[in-house]
């Protein structure tokens, strides 16, 4: 049996790296800067060095290792290529033959939002669990969908862009995608902040979120406190994603949702907004589904990646 796996998790500024032994256990955890000039040229041999100075660091037989799992901020095909990924400057790029070339080891590649879901099915949120959604709420919306244990890759390597479901017809301003009314515009940390922003200038009423900078931590904080105007916001949240994620576990039927990014720093309360709306909506056999917070934090990406080559 193998008794080790490098987790990558590709990020615009840095690249995050793991060594894992075969049972999930972080054995180390490094960084080294995304060098994404020159169309990202440097990026995959960065990381394969990266690996084959580790494997000399740490005194390991390569036969030992069962290969190098990696996550890249882009659509990812089925054979471990991915067309264009904007955030590090890639056209197309054939991530596990080059990987594979320069390491003389097994990889597999995929994209990080659907890596990110498999470490949380693996060793997170969704620990114990084999059908898992993951939503991540920060800047934008991610997801990623895990079904019988692996990634729902799609024949594009799109599938699980959750946060491109289209839910508000009223929406005038384009999403970062070119559609209008995305998940991602209402539902992110920007997108509650909008709505937080649509409330306040809709009323003259008092609230503390007026004394504030606003954001989705400081619409959670109000919440917290009991204001009316920030529960509002909180409830159109949670309308909205609620009803998205029940149209998703009514075709996927999860046993889990999970929910990280940094809007989830609010906590469970956040839950609650989402989950009335959610059970709602959703077709009876799927409310047996649960939610959970994420766990793993910025160690998803790298767990996820090992876990894809474990």
């Amino acid at each position: 049996m193998k008794k080790y796996a490098f987790g990558i998790d590709v990020g615009g500024t840095t690249i995050k790296m793991g060594l894992f032994s075969a049972d999930g256990e972080i054995l180390d955890k490094w960084e080294i800067p995304t060098r994404s000039e020159n169309n990202g040229e440097q990026i995959l041999p960065d990381c394969a060095r990266a690996v084959l100075d580790k494997i000399e660091e740490k005194k390991i037989d390569k036969n030992d290792v069962a290969g190098i799992g990696i996550g890249i901020p882009g659509p990812v095909d089925e054979n471990g290529e991915v067309e264009v990924a904007v955030n590090i400057h890639w056209g197309h790029v054939r991530i596990v033959y080059e990987m594979e070339r320069m390491t003389g080891l097994p990889a597999r590649a995929g994209n990080d939002a659907n890596v990110a879901a498999l470490g949380e099915m693996w060793k997170g949120g969704g620990e114990g669990a084999r059908n898992v959604v993951l939503v991540t709420l920060g800047t934008g919306v991610g997801g990623g969908i895990i079904i019988g244990g692996k990634i729902l890759t799609g024949s594009h390597g799109a599938g699980g862009e959750i946060g491109h479901i289209h839910v508000e017809d009223a929406m005038t301003e384009a999403c970062n995608c070119g559609n209008y009314g995305c998940l991602e515009q209402v539902a992110s940390a920007t997108g509650i902040a909008r709505l937080a922003r649509e409330e306040l200038a809709s009323s003259t009423e008092d609230s503390p979120l007026r004394k504030r900078n606003i954001s989705a931590k400081s619409v959670f904080d109000c919440v917290k406190e009991g204001d009316p105007l920030a529960i509002r916001v909180a409830e159109r949240f949670g309308k909205y994603l609620g009803e998205a994620l029940a149209g998703i576990a009514n075709v996927v039927d999860p046993e889990v949702i999970v929910i990280g990014g940094g809007v989830s720093k609010a906590g469970p309360i956040l839950l609650e907004f989402v989950e009335k709306h959610f059970y709602k909506q959703t077709f009876s056999p799927c409310r047996a589904c649960r939610f959970a917070l994420a766990t793993l934090g910025n160690d998803a990406g790298i767990c996820g990646a090992a876990k894809m080559v474990l």
